[in-house]
């Protein structure tokens, strides 16, 4: 056994562990930086990128059939070429590269807290001088569903790594993955069953975001069967046999698309006085509670919050910088919207869905505004202007706009429609901004673009009589 001393150890190589381990030594601190399987993580292989890669030709294509004069087609071998073009076919030496040209020192091997302060890598120990930083994500959730463990199923890594599609495909569950996978072989070619225990697609969104983007999944020839669970599963030759409401199914490949849980079960947390398998709970600056000393923080998924890439980077900026000036002895601003808190991740979390039609929302939906006893008009429209009816013929589209009508302050914005995600940010600017709806008013979009909708959502706030 040997021992090596750093100021920073953060366990997990993905953009989050990678985010933190650079803020850290941005600030002048020497970092190791552990990765038990790819330097990049799941975003990178099997997650947000190939997903997206995936998806990306099919919906180019069927916005190009919405325009006159235009013919186009696919070829899904090329998609799943360009999808490896985007992953290296899980060749990491590039990423690794990265690491070491900032230097970072990579350490490679499945690393484990022993202690205070230390985290053991096979036999050899790191021991950090001021910060420990967990950020080993989160893990698939397998459903309890009769014969579940007798056939062999996909997940997320597997629906985004397969080769070819495959004939027929059934999906169980319906948020983000669940609507992504299945949109995405069903343009592929493959004859997909999607099963969805609840009454409704997407549901931390507004409900018509899951309802335009369910007429979608039927339109591509997807057999979606809300309130419509698994009952069991067995094998049936080379394929798979699915028992729902009392009818069989039979599929060549299974995706269980039904959540996730934070990867702290093989972490070592019980060394420091945590539970093994649940989420480490941190303050906004990612210090974990329940840990004495003030050297254990966590960022991602595997904290419980807000489980985003996007966000995860965002926590491991602030959680690098916040380690930062603890070593330097420097006060921390961790007022909300300080330079050391966290507070987006309970006022503003974007998240886009890349379905055909996108969905992107922001902030709090009406629902989860009213929970918080927060006193809000919603405003619902289509959106239907001049730039998308330019766009796409046929654009079907909606937004929503949340205002807290204490402050006069967005809360909330959903989009759904061909090509939204990329409306989402200014939603996002005006919410963590809390823009007055006054000031906004003001900032006027250009025309003929999409975005032009935010004028219409004002406008009908504006003229709607309060109730």
């Amino acid at each position: 056994m040997s021992e090596h001393e750093f100021d920073v150890v953060v366990i997990g190589a993905g953009p989050v562990g990678e985010n933190a381990a650079d803020y850290a030594h941005r600030g002048g601190l020497s970092v190791a930086l552990v990765e038990a399987e790819k330097v990049g993580g799941e975003c990178s292989y099997w997650a947000c990128i190939p997903s997206k890669a995936l998806l990306r030709t099919p919906s180019a294509v069927a916005a190009a059939r919405r325009l006159p004069g235009v013919t186009a087609d696919l070829d899904p071998g090329a998609v799943f070429a360009r999808r490896d073009s985007f992953t290296s076919r899980g060749d990491d030496s590039g990423q690794a590269e990265w690491v070491g040209s900032a230097g970072i020192t990579l350490v490679r091997g499945h690393g484990r807290l022993a202690g205070e302060k230390a985290v053991t890598v096979g036999d050899d120990v790191y021991r950090a001088r001021h910060a420990v930083v967990v950020a080993t994500g989160s893990t698939p959730v397998t459903p309890p569903v009769d014969g579940i463990d007798t056939v062999r199923t996909w997940g997320s890594r597997e629906a985004t790594a397969a080769d070819e599609a495959p004939r027929r495909l059934g999906v169980l569950g319906g948020g983000v993955v669940a609507c992504e996978m299945a949109q995405a072989y069903a343009r592929l070619g493959s004859q997909v069953t999607m099963l969805v225990r609840g009454d409704r697609l997407l549901t931390s969104a507004e409900p018509v975001a899951g309802e335009k983007v369910a007429a979608a999944l039927r339109a591509d020839g997807i057999d979606l069967r809300l309130g419509q669970g698994l009952d069991g599963v067995a094998k049936s030759g080379d394929a798979i046999a699915l028992t729902t409401g009392g009818e069989t199914i039979e599929v060549d490949e299974l995706l269980l698309a039904t959540g996730r849980r934070p990867r702290t079960g093989d972490a070592g947390v019980e060394t420091v006085g945590l539970e093994p398998g649940r989420p480490l709970v941190i303050d906004d600056s990612g210090l974990v509670r329940g840990v004495d000393g003030g050297w254990l923080y966590a960022t991602g998924d595997v904290t419980g919050r807000s489980p985003l890439t996007h966000m995860g980077k965002y926590q491991a900026r602030i959680a690098g910088n916040a380690i930062v000036a603890r070593a330097h002895g420097a006060a921390l601003d961790t007022a909300p919207w300080g330079e050391h808190a966290m507070t987006a991740d309970h006022h503003a979390v974007p998240q886009v869905v890349f379905t055909d039609p996108e969905v992107g929302h922001v902030g709090r939906t009406a629902d989860g505004a009213r929970a918080a006893g927060i006193p809000v008009r919603t405003v619902e429209i289509p959106i239907a202007v001049a730039g998308s009816l330019l766009h796409a013929d046929g654009y079907d589209g909606a937004a929503v706009l949340v205002v807290d009508t204490a402050r006069e302050v967005p809360v909330g914005a959903t989009f759904v429609g061909q090509d939204v995600s990329e409306l989402l940010h200014s939603a996002t600017v005006a919410i963590a901004g809390e823009v007055p709806i006054g000031r906004l008013w003001h900032a006027v979009p250009s025309f003929p673009t999409i975005s032009e909708v935010w004028l219409r959502l004002l406008e009908t706030y504006r003229s709607e009589p309060q109730a």
